[in-house]
Parts: structure tokens; sequence; C-alpha cells
């Protein structure tokens, strides 16, 4: 099996923001090579008593994607047949916009090809179970140990690694979700990826939750972590397509519906959403959003104040904020 790569020159602190936006557009396997060192406990888990010293951090990033290349030299990406050409134009246009608010270092990229390697599946060897407060997140190929059994739990397979709880983003809109959440509350979450916002959020006691994504692969994930977690498919449903410029999934979403919006998505994508989403908000429905470099803070919370939204809080973690709003009675 031949696999082309796409490898990335960039900075420590880009990796994350990378790697989710071209997860986005159905890149796999990122394989990352930095000179971070190891932490306390990633140097546990290697079993191993001493550790070479290795070079200094000096801040620079490998970022690699690999995409199977078929007989015919033809690539698949999220179903569709594609080339190289395309795959690097599209990856080239990504890395431009996320350089317009964020620095992502050089940016350059090259193309290689490689063979007989599993990248799909070898990641799962650096996704193992963490916590988010007092969640427990556990992928399917690993065992919960008996001190866990009264935790929340959360079971997660990212596949295509549509979102695993482990970014900052993620964490703070979960915490802002268990605050607002009620038992009557009507969910919207706009960029669902893999359900795990909304899932959680059902299992804080939501009674109902809506998805919209713009990769149908979401919903191969939705489905598949709704039943990991028990979630019955009339409690959470999903659509495809731009909410944003499509006025049939507005339409089909609902107008003066929901008591929670949650968007974990880029501050240059919350600034058009957050007008459209105004009219599905109930009076005094609540606006959870993150993926907020702290620098845009401002840009998003103008954003919200135009839409006529109430700001509420601010809170943050690492690099990252998350921004609540509520909309007047």
């Amino acid at each position: 099996m031949k696999w082309v790569k796409f490898k990335i020159k960039t900075i420590t602190e880009a990796e994350d923001i990378i790697v989710s936006t071209l997860y986005d557009i159905g890149l796999e396997g990122a394989q990352i090579e930095d000179k971070v060192p190891l932490t306390a406990l990633e140097k546990e888990q290697m079993f191993v008593d001493i550790l070479p010293e290795g070079p200094g951090d000096d801040g620079i990033a490998y970022l690699s994607f690999f995409v199977e290349k078929k007989e015919d030299g033809k690539l698949e990406v999220q179903g569709q047949v594609t080339d190289v050409e395309s795959v690097l134009k599209d990856v080239k246009r990504e890395l431009k916009d996320l350089g317009q608010f964020c620095d992502i270092g050089e940016g350059s990229v090259t193309v290689d090809e490689t063979e007989d390697i599993d990248w799909i599946n070898n990641w799962k060897q650096y996704f193992h179970q963490f916590y988010i407060d007092d969640i427990l997140v556990i992928p399917s190929w690993e065992e919960m140990g008996l001190e866990d059994r009264e935790r929340t739990v959360l079971h997660i397979d990212p596949g295509t690694a549509f979102g695993t709880g482990m970014h900052e983003t993620t964490q703070l809109c979960i915490r802002q979700l268990r605050k607002y959440v009620t038992r009557e509350t009507e969910l919207l979450d706009v960029g669902t990826g893999s359900g795990i916002l909304s899932i959680l959020a059902l299992m804080f006691g939501a009674k109902h939750a809506l998805g919209t994504d713009l990769d149908p692969c979401a919903l191969e994930a939705v489905a598949q972590n709704c039943e990991a977690n028990g979630i019955g498919p009339g409690r959470f449903e999903m659509m495809i397509g731009n909410i944003i410029t499509d006025e049939n999934v507005q339409k089909q979403a609902g107008y003066d519906r929901y008591d929670i919006v949650v968007a974990n998505i880029l501050a240059d994508v919350l600034v058009p959403l957050t007008p459209v989403i105004v009219k599905h908000l109930k009076p005094g429905g609540v606006y959870i959003t993150s993926g907020i470099i702290n620098d845009k803070e401002e840009v998003v919370t103008e954003a919200v104040k135009a839409a006529g939204l109430e700001v509420l809080e601010v809170t943050a973690q690492g690099e990252w904020v998350s921004v609540t709003a509520r909309k007047g009675c």
C-alpha cells in the first residue's frame, strides 16, 4: 500500500490548530515531530527507567499527513477522488488562512511518497484515556479502571480525528455546557465533528441536540460515538450543510428554537455565524463559543454585541478563550 505524505514545517505552538484544521478537510493520521520535552506522565507511560537526554526544544515542528495512493495514482479524501496537486492546493490555502490570525512559522509544505505503513491506525498508540475535570474520556481500545466506575465516562473514538476533547477549546465549551444545560435544553451544535459536545450535553441532562457540520464524515463519527455512549438517535440528530449561507439548513434547524447554541469554530467563522445564530436562539437563550485564539477575543465579543447579545462571561485556558453570551428576553 502506497501513501502520499504532505509534510509541513511549522512551530510547536501551532501544532494543534494545524492538525485540527487539516483533519477538517479530510487529512488523517498526523505524525508530529518536535523537540518538546516529554511530560512526567509521558515518561511514566514509556515504562523505562532512564530516558536519554534529547536536544533542547527549538520551537520547530514538522507535521506529516498521509493519504492513500490508489493503483491508478489517484488519491481519495473524504470519499472523493482527487490528486496530489489538488490536495496540496487545499493544504496551502488552509495554511494561508491560518497565517492571517496566528503565527504558524514557515508554513512550507513538501510532498513525498511512502508505503506499507498503517499510518491511519498507528496514531492510536498516542491517544490514551484522560480526564476533563471529573470526566473520563476513553477510546474503545482501552479499559476503564475500577476507580473510575463512579465517574462520568465519555467513550470516544475520533476516527478521522474530528475531536477528542483534548484541545483547550473543547474543554472550555464542555465546562460552559455543564453550567447552563438543564433537563429542558434544546441544543444546536454548529460544527459538530465527533459529536463530543452534544453527547456530553445530553449526558448532562439536555433533552435533545441537533448537530450541523460541513463534512459528511461527521454522520458516521457521530453515529458511532452515540452508540458507544448509549445515546439514542432520536435525542441527537445530524444535518450536513452550511448554516451560515444555506437558507434550507437554517429553516430545517428551526428559528427561535434553541436554549443553547454551541460553536467551537475559528474566530473568523464565528463572526459571520453569530448574526445568523441569533435567529435560532430562544429569547433568553445562551450562545457558547470557542476556537478563539486570545488575540481574537475582542473581534468575537464585538461581533456578539453587534448581534444584540449580552456577553455573560469570557473564560480562558492556555492561549484560547470562550465567549458566552445571552439573547435578550
